[in-house]
């Protein structure tokens, strides 16, 4: 399987993805992001074993391409966007795998002004310059400078701070990158903290640094309870999602989440558009026209999903995989800007995060199924054939619709896998919806 994915750069290392191949992604990135004659990349590394060696690696293809380099060292993958934009730079590369298990390693790529890199638009053509014969050297190599933009960036974060209350909050950043600096940001934010698994660790000796996996949420909630917490968070691998529990240690979908931080964006700027990811309940939606917003549905993914706030000018948007996308921060995901907000909005309004989110339980979910299938796309017309009686969307994948229950089945774009997520009015309807939407799509049951 290619390391060169629809979002980004990963693989096993050494196997995989190696020093020598950082070294020629580096020297391919140089080109395709124009930045061989003195233009500045920016690049930063997560807490991974192999991140340091790697991050040298791709720093010494950069500059042999011409390109110089702006290392700003550990730090999470929100900092490499605000880094990118705020320095003006041809684009920056974080060396990172985001939340995938130890072993692995990889790239997340950005262009000028903090704009995604996709494989349609970028990473592809970082791909065949690889394979193909090593070009030459720049005639004047470019150079590296070590910066430490941390001050500037948590300055930047706690100028969007407004009222926030002294609340006593549990963060679990699995061992990532994300509790180098957790301590020091709590702090500032006048908040007691409870730190799990905050040291910097790359073999992830806890647990594997994917909070959207129930496992990995076990002790973040048990420490909720334990410390009487107003609420806990956790952190992905290299910082850039973010997951809540509330103050009954029950874990929030991150959909509500979206309608949470709706909320509070649309109290100071009524009318202003959010963007949802369309795997998202009903509630969203519902909730964002309530505030006097405007909604607007996405395709799953963070290139889509940046491209339409540009478009749009989304002022706020959110994924069901818990990143969150901001205007304010070059129209990125920033998991740290997600608690802030989340935060002024407890303050704001004086509740309890678990009665914020109450009034959200309205609908059935059935969160994310993944099956693993022969034909994709054989499914995917044999789905719009037996329920064409349906309102059919084609934005991403597929989405059936109707009065009281609707469902969306989209490709997985690495893996033969389905991905099916449901939502009804009644748990009769759920029930129902599941049984007709698993024997259209047959298949195997995958943890993928």
């Amino acid at each position: 399987m290619s390391i060169f994915k629809a979002y980004d750069i990963r693989g096993t290392y050494p196997d995989q993805l190696n020093e020598e191949l950082a070294r020629r992604i580096g020297l391919a990135a140089a080109r395709v992001f124009g930045a061989t004659e003195g233009q500045a990349i920016v690049t930063g590394r997560d807490a991974r074993t192999a991140a340091p060696a790697m991050q040298r690696a791709l720093n010494d293809g950069l500059t042999a391409a011409g390109a110089n380099v702006i290392d700003i060292g550990r730090c999470v993958t929100p900092l490499s966007y605000f880094a990118c934009g705020r320095l003006k730079s041809q684009g920056a590369v974080q060396c990172t795998a985001s939340h995938n298990p130890a072993g692995y390693s990889g790239f997340k790529l950005s262009r000028e002004g903090a704009r995604p890199v996709s494989y349609d638009t970028g990473i592809s053509e970082i791909e065949k310059r690889v394979a193909a014969a090593e070009p030459a050297p720049a005639a004047a190599p470019g150079s590296v400078e070590q910066v430490d933009l941390w001050p500037e960036y948590k300055q930047w974060l706690l100028s969007f701070v407004k009222d926030i209350p002294r609340l006593k909050i549990v963060v679990d950043t699995g061992n990532g990158v994300a509790g180098v600096r957790m301590p020091e940001l709590i702090a500032a934010l006048g908040c007691d903290l409870v730190g799990l698994y905050l040291e910097p660790d790359g073999t992830f000796p806890n647990h594997e640094p994917d909070p959207l996996k129930a496992e990995n949420m076990r002790d973040l909630q048990a420490a909720v309870r334990e410390h009487g917490a107003d609420l806990g968070v956790a952190f992905d691998g290299d910082g850039d999602r973010i997951m809540f529990v509330d103050d009954r240690a029950e874990i929030v979908p991150s959909d509500h989440m979206t309608a949470v931080l709706a909320r509070d964006f649309l109290a100071d700027s009524p009318g202003a558009a959010i963007a949802y990811d369309l795997r998202s309940s009903w509630i969203v939606p519902e909730e964002i026209e309530k505030a006097g917003g405007r909604p607007v549905q996405s395709r799953v993914g963070h290139s889509f999903i940046k491209a339409l706030m540009r478009e749009q000018d989304v002022l706020f948007a959110g994924e069901l995989s818990g990143h969150y996308y901001f205007r304010d921060a070059f129209f990125t995901d920033n998991a740290e800007m997600a608690l802030i907000r989340v935060l002024n909005h407890l303050g704001r309004t004086g509740h309890r995060l678990s009665d914020v989110v109450s009034e959200f339980k309205r609908y059935h979910a059935s969160g994310e199924i993944n099956f693993e299938v022969a034909d994709k796309d054989a499914i995917l017309a044999r789905i719009e054939e037996r329920f064409h009686e349906a309102e059919i969307e084609k934005l991403d994948g597929i989405t059936v619709r109707f009065a009281d229950w609707w469902f969306n089945v989209r490709a997985s774009n690495t893996e033969p896998v389905l991905r099916l997520n449901l939502e009804a009015k009644t748990s009769a309807g759920l029930k129902s919806g599941l049984e007709q939407a698993k024997a259209v799509i047959g298949g195997r049951l995958s943890e993928h």
